[in-house]
């Protein structure tokens, strides 16, 4: 059973230690495994749409009106969530990575239970997420915390789309 206790959560800009530079790499590296997966594997973040590549380079631009969590171990960062802006009592969640040597630690679980709670803090009643069908590990996680398969909002095959009422 993973330790939660050992996982800090904190609200990404303006935290103490600096960790924009671990954001991005989490982001390359959540990017650049999502697209490998899809088979489109890229070399570096210079392959990747550009969507994408302008929240490597600039998160604080790209997510300007979203709240940007990150877990830190030891003061070091191995996880990301975003949560988007409110909108009609909805929100979503994006962008949930962990390290590959930090995982099984309780950080994704500690990373949505933040969200949730923030979410709920900004009046949200419906939290959405969409998450790809091959990521069975993530979709069993979301489960777990009383997400349910909804009807799809996005279009791209093999994309299940979840949502959990607050």
């Amino acid at each position: 059973m993973a330790d939660y206790r050992e996982v800090t959560v904190v609200r990404w800009p303006g935290q103490t230690p600096p960790i924009e530079d671990g954001l991005t790499a989490l982001l390359a590296a959540y990017h650049l495994q999502t697209e490998a997966e899809k088979g489109e594997s890229v070399a570096d973040v210079q392959g990747l749409p550009d969507r994408y590549r302008a929240e490597i380079t600039d998160p604080r631009t790209a997510f300007a009106s979203d709240v940007v969590l990150v877990a830190l171990l030891d003061n070091t960062i191995v996880g990301c969530l975003v949560v988007t802006s409110p909108n009609n009592g909805q929100a979503e969640i994006k962008r949930l990575w962990t390290g590959p040597e930090s995982r099984g630690r309780g950080v994704a679980s500690a990373l949505l239970g933040a969200a949730l709670t923030q979410a709920a803090e900004d009046g949200v009643h419906t939290v959405r997420l969409s998450v790809w069908e091959w990521r069975t590990g993530a979709i069993a996680l979301y489960e777990r915390l009383g997400f349910t398969a909804t009807r799809s909002w996005d279009e791209r095959k093999q994309l299940v789309c979840m949502q959990r009422s607050l």
